[in-house]
């Protein structure tokens, strides 16, 4: 029987979204000047007001109130109206020093014996029903607004939009689990005054239909293009005005949007967050990795959709075991259980493995914080950074490199194929 399925987006200007941006901001500036430092930060946005809370364990110091502006200017409150304005809101920090008891179940005097920084499950899941192996539903609705911030940012075909957005889609699906078309597009944007709300609405249902969607369709393959029809039922600034939005029109906090920044419902998502955390907290670094792991194993053809388990306990640097979901899509002479154990003998999962790895301990997280941590496109960039002592540095640094297909041959020589 055909069903239907749905996921949703936020875009870079929501408030929860913000709230991840600084905190990983905050992040790559630490990890810039000291790669072991420990930083767990929590970020609240209000009307014209952020505060910082959380702890640190660095022998750098940082000016994070400029940090903190410059993420907000880069999204695009710099406008007094918005009553959230990078140069003029208040920037409150009550950052305070790791707790000795958590560090000393972490640190080791060999790295690699290095212990988990929490206790926890985290999830990692790959589907072949795209070319990045992710949900289609979250694929779409993060291509919605992404490509809503490019016609934000150059202000032309669209003069309109402010920073916060949301999207919905829905899809159906076949029977046997294939999508058939797009059911219902959500979105809602934030924009600037109209005379009239009827012009408003008017407006906007126009140039999304005419100039956004067929932009997002344009970078699809042509089977994916297929899905859009007359019939799709769009719901475009449902409630009608949205000029009040980001900051002033709702609380933001770090780490609220999880589902947002994994699978859209499909698969699992874990216990925690990973915004704000570096990459010794195993809710962070472990999701990335069972992600390299599940999408490894469906592009070696081991199944078409893979859900990979796995937990720790604070201090041990042992997962408790590793689960393998394929749902049925096994294309191996091996049961779940089976491919779990090969797993383990593939891919090491303790907390310095993870970082080593995948090269963790560098200032590559602010790019994960808006459009989902997974399903992005692996690529270096030079990033450059400054010291509250004025002094600069530049580096090199490889992105999302969990989304690597690096691990097929090695999977196939593995599992025989």
């Amino acid at each position: 029987m055909a069903y239907l399925f749905t996921s949703e987006s936020v875009s870079e200007g929501h408030p929860d979204k913000i709230a991840d941006q600084i905190s990983d901001a905050l992040i790559d500036n630490f990890l810039a000047w000291d790669e072991d430092a420990r930083v767990a930060i929590e970020t609240l946005v209000t009307t014209g007001q952020v505060v910082l809370a959380g702890e640190v364990k660095s022998k750098i110091y940082l000016d994070v109130q400029k940090i903190t502006r410059s993420v907000i200017e880069r999204i695009g409150y710099t406008k007094s109206e918005y009553m959230f304005e990078a140069n003029s809101c208040g920037v409150l920090s009550a950052i305070h020093e790791q707790s000795a008891d958590i560090n000393q179940g972490v640190d080791r005097k060999a790295k690699q014996d290095q212990g988990a920084g929490d206790q926890g499950i985290m999830f990692g899941y790959a589907s072949n029903e795209t070319d990045n192996y992710m949900p289609l539903a979250l694929d779409l609705s993060h291509r919605l607004l992404y490509e809503l911030a490019v016609l934000r940012r150059e202000n032309k075909e669209i003069t309109y939009l402010r920073p916060d957005a949301k999207s919905q889609v829905t899809l159906e699906y076949t029977e046997d689990h294939k999508p058939a078309r797009i059911d219902t597009i959500v979105i809602s944007t934030q924009h600037d005054d109209f005379s009239t709300e009827e012009e408003m609405r008017d407006q906007i249902t126009a140039d999304i239909k005419n100039i956004l969607i067929p932009r997002v369709k344009a970078q699809l393959k042509p089977e994916l293009q297929s899905l859009f029809n007359d019939e799709i039922k769009f719901h475009i600034n449902p409630t009608g005005k949205f000029v009040i939005g980001g900051p002033h029109g709702d609380t933001g906090l770090t780490g609220r949007k999880i589902i947002v920044d994994t699978y859209g419902g499909k698969g699992a998502h874990g216990g925690g967050a990973f915004s704000g955390k570096d990459p010794s907290k195993v809710d962070r670094s472990a999701a990335y990795a069972t992600r390299h792991i599940a999408k490894n194993l469906v592009a070696a053809g081991i199944a078409d959709e893979i859900l990979v388990q796995i937990s720790y306990a604070i201090g041990v640097k042992d997962p408790m075991g590793i689960y393998v979901n394929t749902y049925g899509t096994g294309k191996v002479n091996l049961n779940d259980s089976q491919i779990a154990s090969k797993i383990t003998e593939i891919f090491d999962m303790t907390p310095y493995g993870i970082e080593t790895r995948l090269g963790l301990r560098n200032p590559i997280y602010s790019e994960t914080a808006a459009y989902g941590h997974m399903g992005r496109t692996p690529k270096k960039v030079t990033k450059e950074f400054e010291n509250s002592n004025g002094d600069k540095k530049i580096i090199e640094v490889e992105l999302f490199t969990w989304e690597k297909l690096d691990y097929v041959d090695q999977v196939k020589a593995s599992f025989g194929l």
